[in-house]
């Protein structure tokens, strides 16, 4: 049985206000057994445009490439940043060896810049990410062979 627990309204206001900065749907903040996800509902002129967009072009063909050995995934929800500051060269590119621990790329989620860092010394095989796009936890960002 899930036990109910005191809402914390100034961290739901917060999620709410990562919600609008970043135009994500929804959001989902866990901390040890609470869980506390906050959702925008998709407006009336949306829904049409994305049913629209769905049936005009093909479904995008989806290969697991989260299951690689070398994955990099994103360890919260927020929005990539593939350079230290806008206009720099970006901290990696495809191709690039990488150390273990090296940084790969940047989230920024509550203002707050986070490091993604390499999990492996590699070559980064593949980059899935766009500077500046929303991602969410778990998705992938990066492949380090």
């Amino acid at each position: 049985m899930i036990e109910p627990f005191d809402i914390d309204a100034d961290l739901v206001r917060k999620l709410s206000g990562l919600l609008e900065e970043t135009g994500l749907g929804e959001i989902e903040y866990v901390d040890g057994g609470k869980r506390i996800r906050v959702a925008r509902p998709a407006s009336v002129a949306t829904v049409p445009a994305l049913v629209a967009a769905n049936t005009v072009s093909p479904p995008p063909e989806t290969s697991d490439d989260s299951a690689h050995p070398g994955a990099v995934t994103s360890p919260m929800v927020g929005t990539i940043y593939l350079s230290q500051s806008p206009g720099d060269p970006p901290l990696v590119k495809q191709g690039d060896t990488v150390s273990e621990g090296q940084t790969l790329m940047l989230i920024e989620a509550m203002k707050t810049f986070n490091e993604v860092k390499s999990p492996r010394a590699g070559t980064v095989s593949n980059i899935a990410v766009t500077s500046g796009q929303p991602v969410e936890y778990g998705e992938l960002l990066a492949i380090v062979d």
